[in-house]
């Protein structure tokens, strides 16, 4: 797979809901030092998911247990640890859909649920570690000429039920399905709760909208998440957004994120932007998650300035955490969250090779008075893309 550093294409901000000039908290908070357990003979690769089920055990999805050529070889394992981080067991080892991990979720059974973005499967393992339903269909290696997707001008037209490069899931109360719908085809795909096809939204953004990209139109939607309502919540981070719809795929709003970047932060590979660069990729949402409970809160991260933001749902901003870098406390590019409550936070890092723990004291939180942001629901964004 190819990789790349952020390509910036445009950056456009109008219509700002906010205030310009509202202080931003920097959260207070610690990283649970070795905190996943693993057996001697084992180590994470790039982990790209994490999700936490209701007896609070982690599940980690890596890009590990890696067999093959150096480049297209199948790297896809989920890996299970108990409450304390101590290692219980692989699900789904050798599975058919293992290709390239993406990322993993629990559903309100404690269904989980990967995310194959190598193989363009969507499975769901029940608590027992056993397929129960399957989504997608991987490209059969009998077939001439079989090979990854080719990103074509204009797109090929998204297909029912067939998934190219898929990010990611979430469900509403009823139990419907929403799988963020990837890479190529720009789209989030509604199935109802018994597998069955619904409807498709979302296009991708023509070269006309690029500077200023309409609503439902997409760019990567890399990470997907419902809160209580029902409302879906999309990360459509090529479009440095978070666009938000009802079940039915209606638009809601737009949040963006737009935090002032300190001038000492170093990217953890690359040259160190420029000011205006730095400013086009922070805030785009590589992961997002929203909490329990009667008060819900949305978190999201990006890559650079490798920052987690904590936000009501409506889009304001409440505070930040973390930089980037290597060290704990510090983030290499989180691929996912899991927010199993306000003020616990799980960060799967694919630069780091690894999970942080993270416990967070908003009681201590300092408001840091040279710092500005301006995030709301908003009507135009930048554009930013990446290959993870």
């Amino acid at each position: 797979m190819k990789r790349s550093l952020f390509l910036v294409f445009a950056c456009a901000a109008t219509l700002a809901v906010a205030q310009d000039e509202t202080p931003v908290p920097e959260i207070p908070f610690d990283s649970v030092p070795n905190f996943l357990k693993l057996p001697p003979s084992m180590n994470l690769g790039e982990a790209s998911g994490v999700a936490v089920n209701s007896k609070h055990h982690i599940f980690v999805f890596s890009r590990g247990n890696t067999t093959g050529p150096a480049y297209g070889a199948a790297a896809a394992q989920i890996l299970e640890f108990g409450p304390d981080g101590t290692f219980i067991r692989e699900i789904g080892k050798n599975l058919y859909a293992w290709s390239f991990a993406h990322a993993i979720r629990f559903d309100k059974d404690d269904n989980l649920w990967a995310i194959d973005k190598g193989s363009d499967m969507i499975v769901r393992f029940n608590p027992q570690g056993h397929v129960t339903m399957v989504f997608g269909r991987k490209k059969e290696a009998s077939d001439e000429g079989s090979e990854p997707w080719k990103r074509v001008r204009p797109p090929r037209p998204a297909v029912d039920g067939q998934f190219r490069q898929p990010t990611d899931v979430t469900w509403d109360p009823a139990g419907d399905i929403f799988i963020s719908d990837g890479y190529i085809n720009s789209r989030v795909a509604k199935f109802d709760k018994n597998g069955r096809w619904v409807k498709q939204w979302g296009v991708p953004v023509p070269d006309e909208d690029r500077a200023n990209p309409k609503p439902n139109e997409l760019n990567t939607p890399h990470s997907i998440a419902s809160d209580a309502k029902g409302n879906i919540y999309v990360a459509d981070r090529g479009n440095r957004r978070i666009q938000v719809f009802d079940s039915d795929g209606n638009f809601e709003r737009i949040i963006q994120i737009n935090v002032p970047v300190p001038d000492d932060v170093q990217p953890w590979m690359g040259p160190k932007p420029s000011a205006e660069g730095a400013k086009r990729q922070s805030g785009a949402p590589w992961a997002i998650c929203i909490t329990p409970g009667p008060t819900q809160y949305l978190y999201s991260a990006d890559a650079y300035p490798g920052r987690i933001y904590k936000l009501t749902l409506d889009g304001k901003v409440l505070g930040e955490l973390g930089t980037s870098g290597r060290q704990l406390k510090e983030f290499g590019w989180i691929h996912e969250l899991a927010c199993p409550s306000e003020n616990e936070i799980y960060a799967a890092e694919i630069l780091n090779w690894r999970v942080q723990k993270l416990i967070l004291h908003p009681a201590g939180t300092e408001t840091q008075t040279t710092r500005k942001t301006s995030a709301t629901p908003h009507k135009s964004s930048s554009a930013a893309a990446a290959r993870n």
